[in-house]
């Protein structure tokens, strides 16, 4: 590729440069350009500036004007690309001595202190890591991998600070956790319900996680706390009861149906299985439990979800077995509960409804009816707070296609802020 005329750069660089404090004094070519993304070589274009004739140094710590300068070495930084080209500035910086702060490098409004390349083109590379994997990103300006994990973070940091310092004015909390690793390794999340913001990340799911957060929150904001959903977990509810005991404890109707298709569905369907096993001779084992067999998604599916081949196996199905049928019948008419927007009423529904469930004398649904009266408080609770952690639920499906997207995440302080970068709230 031909070289640029510089005579005429000079003056359109001179333009459009915007390095402020320094003119362009040059313009050469790199004689050894480096391959560009796609393999090819990539030609580079190198711009010597100098500082303008009313340039006047100031201190990179305080601002203030300064006169000694002890030395002036070159730095070589890159730049945003002009045209096709790699752009590489030679910029003199200057050492000087100021009298407030001592010896110190002055100050460049569009360079940091110890940067190697613009404060535009870095802007540039963490907003490009906003959308892309940092490995292409890497790959597309010809920089380490590390280095852009690095402006992204930096970038991130600032515009959102830390997470103590953004917890005003929360009144409605959903809290929930998503696994981060293999082998049973979560991370707590809390997302404020009004705004839709994630305002805490912690590893783990213990009592330290939540508690924590609201150490964090401290006696004032706590008692602002109005309502928290969240799941069955033992220390979440501890949690809330010790540091928010005005709140209203709002249990999330997703887990709760799930938790009814795990310990009484499964369980029951298990139990039939074997019982019929017991039962029946080595002739007809086979024939007795096929009716059975692989109809564990057919008994948790909503009925509308079904396709009409389903339905017809799951009347076979609840036709054979009295258990079954029990357990599939109450299960949709437990999803009524959470129609009520009267506590009262809703008692009054619960109270129906247990008198059946217990009356199955199925012991995996009578474990499961004492485990819900146990917590009938924060079940009932959904009429005066209609919450839910459904929210979460889909932040937890974005985290993981940042996850996919990033291939995973080697550090979590860097993980959690692009987490809260994709949550940010909806503007008040």
């Amino acid at each position: 590729m031909p070289a640029p005329d510089a005579s005429g750069l000079i003056g359109l660089l001179q333009q459009v440069g915007g390095w402020e404090g320094f003119e362009v004094a040059g313009v050469t070519t790199d004689a050894t350009p480096a391959p560009d993304v796609h393999g090819a070589p990539a030609p580079r274009l190198v711009i010597e500036l100098r500082p303008t004739a009313d340039h006047v140094k100031r201190c990179s710590q305080c601002g203030a004007a300064v006169t000694r300068v002890h030395e002036t070495t070159t730095r070589r930084v890159r730049d945003l690309a002009v045209m096709e080209w790699d752009t590489w500035l030679l910029v003199p910086r200057a050492r000087v001595e100021c009298p407030r702060c001592g010896p110190t490098v002055e100050a460049v409004p569009w360079l940091d202190k110890y940067a190697r390349m613009t404060t535009r083109l870095a802007a540039k590379i963490a907003g490009l890591a906003q959308v892309l994997p940092l490995k292409h990103v890497a790959q597309w300006f010809r920089v380490g991998w590390d280095t852009v994990k690095q402006i992204d973070q930096r970038a991130l940091q600032r515009r959102l600070g830390r997470m103590e310092d953004h917890l005003d004015g929360l009144t409605q909390l959903a809290v929930d956790e998503f696994a981060i690793e293999k082998g049973h390794r979560y991370v707590t999340i809390v997302l404020d319900v009004v705004t839709k913001r994630v305002v805490w990340l912690v590893r783990g799911r213990g009592h330290d996680a939540l508690a924590g957060f609201f150490t964090a929150l401290g006696p004032t904001r706590c008692a602002q706390i109005t309502a928290v959903t969240c799941d069955l977990w033992g220390p979440y509810t501890v949690q809330v009861q010790r540091f928010c005991p005005q709140a209203a404890l709002v249990y999330d109707a997703f887990h709760l149906i799930a938790r009814y298709g795990q310990e009484v569905v499964d369980r029951v369907r298990v139990d039939e299985t074997n019982r019929i096993a017991r039962a029946a001779g080595d002739g007809i084992v086979r024939d007795a439990r096929r009716v059975i067999k692989g109809t564990r998604w057919l008994l948790l599916k909503n009925a509308p979800n079904l396709r009409a081949p389903e339905r017809v196996r799951l009347r076979e199905l609840l036709a054979a077995n009295r258990a079954l049928f029990t357990v599939y019948v109450l299960k949709d008419d437990f999803k009524q509960l959470w129609q009520y927007k009267a506590e009262h009423a809703a008692r009054r529904w619960w109270t129906q409804w247990r008198r059946r469930a217990r009356a199955s004398r199925l012991a995996p649904l009578r474990r499961f009816v004492a485990l819900l009266e146990r917590h009938l408080h924060g079940i009932v609770a959904h009429c005066r707070y209609p919450l839910s952690t459904g929210i979460l639920e889909g932040c937890n499906n974005k985290i993981k296609v940042l996850k996919r997207m990033a291939y995973g995440y080697r550090d979590d302080a860097y993980f959690f802020l692009k987490i809260r970068a994709a949550f940010p709230g909806i503007p008040g």
